[in-house]
């Protein structure tokens, strides 16, 4: 069975030596490598890369002798700090499917996989990655030594189902046979005014392997909703810019050095505090749905995914100042200090001044940054409200 997910899984062991090979050979990551040591002749980059690499046999080895430190390094250069919460789990012989709302295209799961290792989780995750991404051989080459595996982008109706199928079906033998972890973003892309929903297509996609009814499929991969929270995203003016581009122009599409740009941007920029919260397995309230009418199953669980996630958010005073701001209010002044919404109030402005479009809309930026940072205290009120309720 393994060897029908060739075309979309990680590399396995045996595998790594020509990947890395693949990798060297590589002009431009060789010219990305040069960025990082441009003091550094190739041969001797090559030569590092190379005895690096020696006793690297699987990707878990992979991303603990390389990724780990540098996710370490990226978090100590462009954050002020990162905590982790996960008091609905624990670390054991379970196997976890991580849906989170997804704020960075490369960071969140890798973060996840580095606060996973250091609270002994026994396997970091396998990342689902659209192949939208994959825009250069050294890209690919490089997250399927991460444990990644491909997400099909872009097919008709037809394509479409078979791929849904096979990704389905990998997704289970991951966590079945493999016993991986699997992170995975609740929606395709990002939602770029931070206001996270589940789609259902994506339940239905993780429900079309497994035996028995759609209650059992899921409960066979431990679905568990994760909030990720940035105080800042390093994203955010890009992301204003694109609704603006968007609102004048329906037509407009990002390139492809759009992408590398926010993939840059994102791994490099500030992003303050950051907090991971793992909620309950959604296996501990799965069965109250087995008698809904097939049709309203999925609706209601992305519902109560999204509720999950929501009340997980961590809130920094940003947030709290961005929905007074967008509402002109102070209704929560108690969240915040004076010099703190005078410092968001600089930062704001600093990023509409990055924005770099003609017919520059500063008021229309002003209000998408603060939608952004504002839609996470809207919905952790509504999903706290609506837990108060049950109860």
């Amino acid at each position: 069975m393994a060897n029908d997910f060739d075309e979309i899984r990680p590399f396995a062991e045996g595998e790594i030596k020509q990947a890395v090979e693949s990798l060297l050979a590589d002009r431009q990551f060789s010219r990305m490598l040069k960025g990082f040591v441009p003091w550094m002749p190739k041969w001797m980059r090559n030569g590092l890369m190379r005895l690096a690499f020696v006793g690297v046999n699987t990707p878990l080895q992979f991303q603990l002798r390389f990724m780990k430190p540098v996710v370490k390094h990226i978090l100590r250069k462009c954050s002020s700090g990162y905590s982790f919460s996960y008091s609905g789990i624990a670390p054991g012989p379970e196997r976890y499917t991580f849906i989170s709302n997804h704020r960075d295209i490369v960071l969140d799961s890798a973060i996840l996989d580095l606060m996973l290792y250091e609270h002994h989780f026994p396997t970091t995750c396998e990342i689902a990655i659209g192949d939208n991404l994959l825009i250069y051989p050294w890209i690919k080459t490089l997250v399927k030594l991460n444990k990644a595996f491909t997400v099909k982008r872009g097919l008709s109706p037809r394509e479409l189902l078979e791929s849904s199928q096979k990704m389905s079906r990998y997704m289970h033998y991951a966590i079945t046979e493999k016993h991986e972890n699997i992170w995975i973003a609740q929606r395709e892309g990002r939602a770029k005014d931070s206001s996270d929903q589940t789609q259902e297509s994506l339940l239905k996609m993780l429900a079309m392997a497994g035996e028995g009814s759609v209650i059992d499929r899921l409960k066979e991969i431990n679905l568990v909703p994760l909030s990720i929270s940035y105080e800042y995203d390093p994203c955010d003016y890009l992301k204003a810019q694109e609704f603006q581009q968007k609102r004048d122009n329906p037509a407009f599409k990002k390139s492809k050095q759009d992408d590398l740009d926010n993939m840059k941007t994102g791994i490099l920029g500030k992003k303050g505090r950051i907090h991971y919260e793992a909620m309950p397995c959604i296996n501990t309230w799965l069965d109250e749905l087995a008698e809904l009418p097939k049709t309203e199953v999925f609706g209601e669980i992305a519902r109560r995914i999204d509720q999950q996630i929501h009340s997980g958010y961590c809130l920094f005073p940003g947030n709290y100042i961005a929905l007074d701001l967008l509402q002109g209010t102070s209704t929560h002044a108690d969240k915040y200090t004076q010099k703190e919404k005078q410092t968001f109030e600089v930062y704001l402005q600093n990023r509409i001044d990055l924005v770099q479009i003609e017919n520059k809309d500063e008021a229309f930026l002003r209000e998408r940054i603060l939608t952004m940072y504002a839609n996470p205290v809207i919905n952790k009120q509504k999903a706290l409200n609506r837990i108060k309720a049950v109860k």
